[in-house]
C-alpha cells in the first residue's frame, strides 16, 4: 500500500515543489547551437568600465582607479575602488570628456573602437579597453532551493566552466537533465535546451558558450522516502493529536 501511494504521489508536485522550469513529456527542446554564440552586445542597464591609454601606453583615464575625478552622478558608481558607468534606458552613457554617447547594440570591440575615435579629438592615437561588468548567468546546480549568480568574466565561458564555478552538479542533481534557458524577453518565447552531461558523449554540448542572463538549471533528484515522510508527518501528527484530544474528552465525560 505504501509503495502504491508513493508511486501515485511521485508524479505530482506535492513531493517536489522546489523543482523549477517544468516541461511536459512531449516538450520539444531547442537544438544546442554547434557554432560559437554571437558576441555580446551592450544593453540598457549594463554597467561598463574602461581604461584609456595614449599610444605609448601612458594611462590617461583608468576607470578602475580614482583618477577619473570626483563625479558623483547617479550614472556612475564605485566598484572596488574605481568606477562603473550605467548604460541608461535611452541607450546613452555619460563618459568623462566626451559626454553622452550611445553604446547600446555595439559589441565590446565595436564600443572600444567607437570610443577611440571619439577620444582622438582630444588625444593622439588613444587606445580603449572596455568591459561590461554585470554580465552573468544564473545557476541552480541541483541543490533544492539554492541558486548562484555567476559573472561571465571571459568572453567565451562554456557551460562546463560555468557549472564548475558554481561548485559543479550537486550530489542530488541530475547530470543527465540540465536545462539551459536563453533569451528571456517580453513577448518572445525563450530558447530551452536540455543537456546530458552524464556521459562522455555529452562533452559535445559541454562547450556550449554561455550568454549573458542565461539560466542553467540542474533538475534535483527526487528522494522519494524522505519527501513522502516530510509531507505526511504533519498530517499524521494532526491525526494523532486529534485522537488524543477525542480520547481525553471521552474519558472526562
Amino acid at each position: 500500500m505504501f509503495i502504491l501511494i508513493a508511486a501515485s504521489l511521485s508524479s505530482c508536485t506535492l513531493l517536489n515543489p522546489s523543482i523549477l522550469f517544468r516541461t511536459n513529456q512531449n516538450y520539444e527542446f531547442d537544438i544546442p547551437p554547434d557554432t560559437i554564440s554571437p558576441q555580446y552586445r551592450i544593453s540598457p542597464n549594463d554597467f561598463i568600465t574602461f581604461q584609456l591609454f595614449a599610444n605609448d601606453g601612458f594611462k590617461i583615464i583608468d576607470m578602475m582607479s580614482n583618477s577619473a575625478g570626483s563625479n558623483t552622478s547617479s550614472q556612475m558608481m564605485m566598484q572596488r575602488g574605481g568606477f562603473k558607468y550605467l548604460v541608461m534606458p535611452d541607450s546613452m552613457v555619460r563618459i568623462p570628456i566626451i559626454g553622452n554617447q550611445k553604446l547600446v547594440g555595439l559589441t565590446i570591440r565595436q564600443a572600444e573602437l567607437f570610443l577611440q575615435e571619439k577620444f582622438s579629438e582630444f588625444y593622439n592615437d588613444p587606445y580603449v579597453m572596455l568591459d561590461v561588468v554585470n554580465r552573468r548567468v544564473l545557476i541552480f546546480n541541483g541543490t533544492d532551493g539554492i541558486g548562484k549568480v555567476v559573472p561571465l568574466i571571459n568572453e567565451n565561458t562554456s557551460l562546463i566552466e560555468a557549472l564548475a564555478s558554481a561548485g559543479g552538479v550537486s550530489q542530488n542533481g541530475k547530470a543527465y537533465k540540465i536545462k539551459i534557458i536563453r533569451n528571456l524577453r517580453d513577448g518572445i518565447d525563450p530558447e530551452v535546451y536540455e543537456i546530458d552531461l552524464s556521459t562522455i558523449a555529452g562533452l559535445v554540448d559541454a562547450d556550449m558558450v554561455m550568454q549573458a542572463n542565461d539560466i542553467i538549471y540542474v533538475e534535483p533528484r527526487l528522494n522519494l522516502t524522505s519527501d513522502i515522510l516530510r509531507e505526511i508527518t504533519p498530517v499524521m501528527a494532526l491525526i494523532a493529536n486529534t485522537i488524543v484530544i477525542i480520547g481525553y474528552l471521552n474519558a472526562t465525560k
